[in-house]
């Protein structure tokens, strides 16, 4: 086997080695919490944050009007009771009586607008859970598929490098060292020949550098510098 063929080879394993790490990379961004998950639980924090604050304030409407209704009855049995017999004082009394009942009725319409609000409200809690329940069961799938995926790109990584590495073992010293210095600054540095072209750079070859790398000598491209291999 030429020196070539085996940094083409290196060159290869380099490529998929490079490949699983920025797979591993991209798992490693979608493992742990989304973002659309993270909002799903703030939107039902908040829905159910404005449904206790309703809740409160139907309470205290409900007292309210319990109060009111307790001081209408009253007064009215005063009222009606005929132990009051000045005009006057009779006529602040029905005064007094018609605001009470006039602010009861307030209250009564406040309550049934509170609770059509409530039942609403409950509803969009119940839909923000299921959506959250939903989400939930994906983004834990979706992380078991991504952790098996991990697992084994992991092992087929450790697998690439102990290859590279006994392959570089057996390169010469020399062309190991001309590939690695070029590998920073070129995407491929081993390239094949085809047509007599380089395939790096598209240029046709002189015939003597063609005819030492058809040979199996260690060749650089005239033009681009890359490493030519006949494969």
């Amino acid at each position: 086997m030429t020196v070539a063929k085996r940094l083409y080879e290196l060159q290869q394993i380099d490529l998929d080695i490079q490949a699983k790490q920025e797979a591993l990379g991209e798992i490693g961004r979608q493992l742990g919490e989304s973002a659309s998950l993270n909002e799903a639980r703030l939107q039902l924090i908040a829905a159910e944050e404005h449904l206790a604050a309703l809740t409160k304030q139907q309470r205290e409407v409900e007292w309210e009007l319990d109060d009111f209704g307790n001081n209408v009855k009253q007064l009215s049995e005063k009222l009606y009771a005929g132990k009051i017999k000045n005009p006057k004082e009779l006529l602040g009394l029905e005064h007094e009586v018609g605001t009470l009942r006039s602010m009861l009725k307030q209250r009564e319409d406040k309550l049934l607008d509170l609770m059509s609000e409530v039942e609403a409200t409950q509803h969009r809690v119940r839909h923000e859970k299921e959506y959250l329940q939903k989400l939930e069961l994906e983004w834990r799938q979706e992380q078991k598929i991504l952790a098996q995926r991990q697992a084994e790109i992991s092992g087929q990584l450790t697998g690439l490098q102990q290859g590279r590495q006994a392959l570089a073992s057996i390169i010469a010293s020399e062309a190991l060292g001309i590939y690695e210095g070029m590998k920073s600054r070129k995407a491929q540095v081993v390239v094949r020949v085809e047509q007599g072209m380089c395939q790096g750079c598209r240029l046709t070859l002189p015939m003597s550098e063609w005819q030492r790398a058809k040979a199996g000598n260690l060749v650089q491209c005239s033009s681009c510098g890359r490493i030519l291999y006949l494969g």
